[in-house]
């Protein structure tokens, strides 16, 4: 009979050990300082906008996209992901990228984009003046 809740319990504590485990390394956290993203070695969502004037490289051979982003205190960063470019990433307002910055390059492993909406209200012009 012990070795029954024996098993059960060492089941047990090898489950909450592999949760704890995964929840640890799938804590992503938001970060807007690119200065802080280049210093920590971690995965992180960086967050800030395509510099435009920079423009964009794509090698279709390799399927690598790579363009420059911008954060709130204008820090520059050099963004490399392997995929193709989002459809939507030339009007975005923007951009949130999800990987590790290594090398002088920050690796996305996912891009998403933010784009203007077509919900906001649009001012009004007088038709007849």
């Amino acid at each position: 009979m012990k070795n029954k809740y024996l098993f059960g319990g060492a089941i047990i504590v090898i489950f909450l050990g592999v949760m704890i485990y995964l929840f640890t390394q799938t804590n992503v956290q938001y970060e807007s300082s690119f200065v802080k993203i280049m210093e920590s070695g971690k995965t992180v969502k960086a967050t800030g906008s395509w510099v435009k004037e920079n423009g964009y490289e794509i090698n279709k051979e390799k399927k690598i996209f790579a363009f420059y982003m911008k954060d709130e205190n204008g820090s520059l960063m050099r963004v490399m992901y392997h995929g193709t470019i989002p459809n939507n990433f030339e009007s975005s307002t923007s951009v949130v990228v999800t990987g590790k910055y290594q090398d002088g390059i920050f690796h996305a492993t996912d891009i998403l984009t933010k784009c203007p909406s077509k919900y906001q209200e649009q001012p009004v012009q007088n038709a007849g003046s």
